[in-house]
Order: structure tokens, then sequence, then C-alpha cells
């Protein structure tokens, strides 16, 4: 499956959980949670970024935990913990990667300057660790939205704003990279 359609269908998912919790019970969107441990399974290309191994079963064994607790309360709630799930498991991913380098950041670096010179695996670090800050603080508010706010505030949050932020927090680190090195990095 192409990156950019898996990317979507998960980017898609709190906003499909919402249409589903229109209709249906909590434990009965459980199939959908499947497919995105199926997708994650079977997902993995070969590319430099692309989450492997143990990175892959993280976020699918978190699905799945997270499906085996639905089933069992039935709670809108926990359901809407997928968010926070996936904060926690891109957190684990930028965090080992800062433990056990090349960082996330610095492969993706990588795919379009080889032979990064320190300098520039130094920032790429920093920007690891800007990351890992992102999705703590995102995780956070994902978590209260899940729990202490109505549905449609954690749709428009965990559906949309999330992701602006995102967006934000990647163009806003374009800018000053190629403001600061400069057009060839």
């Amino acid at each position: 499956m192409l990156p950019v359609v898996r990317t979507l269908l998960f980017a898609a998912t709190p906003v499909a959980i919402y249409l589903a919790l229109a209709h249906f019970e909590p434990r009965q969107v459980i199939p959908l949670l499947l497919v995105l441990v199926g997708l994650r399974l079977l997902s993995g290309g070969k590319a430099a970024t692309a989450p492997r191994g143990a990175q892959r079963w993280l976020l699918a064994g978190a699905l799945l935990t997270l499906a085996a607790m639905v089933a069992i309360s039935n709670s809108e709630a926990v359901l809407r913990l997928y968010p926070v799930l996936v904060n926690l498991a891109m957190l684990a991913l930028f965090a080992h990667s800062l433990l056990h380098p090349p960082t996330v950041i610095e492969r993706i670096a990588r795919l379009r300057q080889p032979d990064l010179p320190p300098a520039g695996v130094a920032y790429t670090r920093k920007v690891t660790q800007l990351w890992c800050g992102f999705f703590i603080v995102n995780g956070a508010i994902a978590a209260y939205t899940a729990v202490l706010t109505s549905r449609e505030t954690w749709v428009w949050y965990n559906g949309g704003i999330a992701y602006a932020l995102m967006g934000l927090l990647f163009v806003g680190e374009w800018l000053y990279r190629r403001q600061h090195f400069g057009a060839s990095r």
C-alpha cells in the first residue's frame, strides 16, 4: 500500500471513530482497530524511515491492547484513547532513536544528504528531541480530550487541530533549517 494512503487512513481514524460512535457501541468499532493493526503489520517498506520490527509490533500491540480493553469495557472513553496510544508509540520510536542512533530525523535527513556532517547530526538530534516533546504534550492533550471533553471536542482536536500543529512544527522547522543552514538541507 502506498505510504501516503496508509498515512491518510491512520490520520482519518479519529474521524472514523467519531462517525462510527454515532451509530454503534464502542465495542462494535473494534473491527476498525483490527484493520489498523493489519495495516501496521503488513506495512513497512524499505525506506529508511519506515517503522521496522519492534516499532511496527509496538503500535500493533498497543492497538490490540486497546481493542481488548474496549471489548471488555465497551467504554467510549477507552476507545477515544487511540490518539494517546499513537502519540506514545511515536514518542517511544523517537526516544528509542535518541538512545540508539541514528535518530529518526537523521535517517530522514540522510535520504537527502547521505554524507550528513557532524553539525547536521547534532541538529537532527535536537529536532528529534523537539518531536519527543511534541508527542508528550500532544499525547497529554489527547488524553484530556478523551476523558474530560465531549466527543465533538475530541474529534476536532485529534482529527484536525493536532494534525495542524504537526504541520506547523514541520513547516516551522523546515523554514528555520533553510534560513540557518541554506536551501541545500
